[in-house]
């Protein structure tokens, strides 16, 4: 196996490698994190692997540290059973939601993605919004979003469930499928190549881990049934994984997540919402926020049946959600300043004077 065969090694790769290369390093792509701790594919095997101590000291935050998917710089130890990381070559594409609890940190879920398969279940748990929510973060990647919309075999109503999502899912492929009964699943091997890379993302409960069976052609991943009351599952992923397919194709399967926190959203909220933003075009107004103003033709829209204004709401919350972001990191970066202001000063009254 060569680097290409493990997906996204390409000519950008080569040249940011290439330094590293003539000192003697090599390149491997991480399988798994799991506290710290690594798993690396790499031409001849895997290998454990941790991050150096210096990369740890000069890591700005969170989203710097590997992540499953990247390509690293790795120097091989213990008689080449074990390696330390020297470095992450420049992302491809990344997919990037806020980290959990209070910190203002965005959490890198995979990176180096071809494709971004967004699974959501056709039961209880069916959400246009967060489907909108998921198109964001997708564009947002630079990877590109295909919706698969599992269970089909348990939707009395498919059709209409699949033009809904049609009507929000500008130019992204739609497909319909079963993992349980594999019905529709053929649709999704042409994204499945060799040096392809896929990501699974969705919510709980959505059969990703199933999916994720198929594509293996075994029974790898733990499955379980989710609640009758709420068609919600629970965790059966507990982290994220790269997993060599048959067809060649490499996969990242990732937990579930209730609720996807955005962390960036500029250009993923114009491609998810494209019609919102060629009807703002002819708004009277350059700055209308489509609340009301006079010659608003967003709300001209709604009116005459052309848009959904619960679409609209969903519009607002994203950008509202970007606005509060926003906040918290300039605030975050000015704090980071202040204090790198005060180390060098304080440097500067602690050295000895000649």
């Amino acid at each position: 196996m060569n680097l290409t065969e493990l997906g996204g090694w390409n000519a950008a790769c080569d040249r940011a490698f290439a330094p590293w290369a003539e000192a003697g390093f090599e390149a491997g792509r991480v399988a798994l994190e799991h506290r710290g701790a690594y798993r690396l594919l790499t031409p001849d095997g895997e290998l454990s692997a941790e991050i150096a101590g210096q990369f740890r000291h000069q890591a700005e935050d969170m989203q710097t540290f590997p992540a499953v998917g990247d390509w690293v710089v790795m120097q091989r130890q213990d008689e080449g059973a074990h390696a330390v990381i020297h470095a992450v070559l420049p992302r491809q594409s990344e997919f990037v939601r806020k980290a959990a609890g209070g910190k203002t940190e965005g959490q890198v879920v995979a990176a180096n993605v071809d494709t971004v398969f967004l699974v959501t279940g056709l039961d209880g748990d069916f959400n246009l919004r967060r489907i909108e929510r998921y198109l964001v973060a997708a564009w947002e990647s630079r990877a590109t979003p295909v919706i698969v919309l599992n269970k089909a075999d348990a939707c009395p109503d498919l059709d209409e469930l699949v033009d809904q999502v049609e009507s929000i899912a500008f130019g992204v492929p739609v497909h319909a499928v079963s993992a349980a009964t594999g019905a529709g699943l053929e649709q999704l091997e042409p994204y499945l190549g060799p040096g392809q890379t896929v990501a699974l993302i969705g919510s709980s409960g959505v059969g990703k881990s199933t999916l994720t069976n198929h594509f293996l052609g075994s029974q790898q991943q733990t499955t379980q049934a989710v609640r009758d009351d709420d068609s919600r599952g629970r965790h059966t992923t507990t982290g994220r994984h790269l997993l060599p397919l048959p067809s060649g194709a490499l996969l990242i399967d990732t937990p579930g997540m209730r609720e996807l926190q955005l962390w960036t959203t500029s250009e993923g909220l114009e491609a998810t919402f494209a019609d919102i933003e060629e009807l703002a075009e002819d708004c009277r107004f350059r700055d209308c926020r489509h609340q009301g103003e006079p010659g608003c033709a967003v709300e001209a829209a709604i009116a005459a049946g052309e848009l959904e204004r619960d679409r609209l709401r969903s519009y607002h919350k994203l950008q509202r959600e970007q606005q509060w972001i926003d906040q918290r990191q300039d605030a975050r970066a000015s704090l980071n300043s202040k204090r790198r202001w005060k180390t060098i000063h304080k440097a500067m009254r602690d050295r000895p004077q000649k």
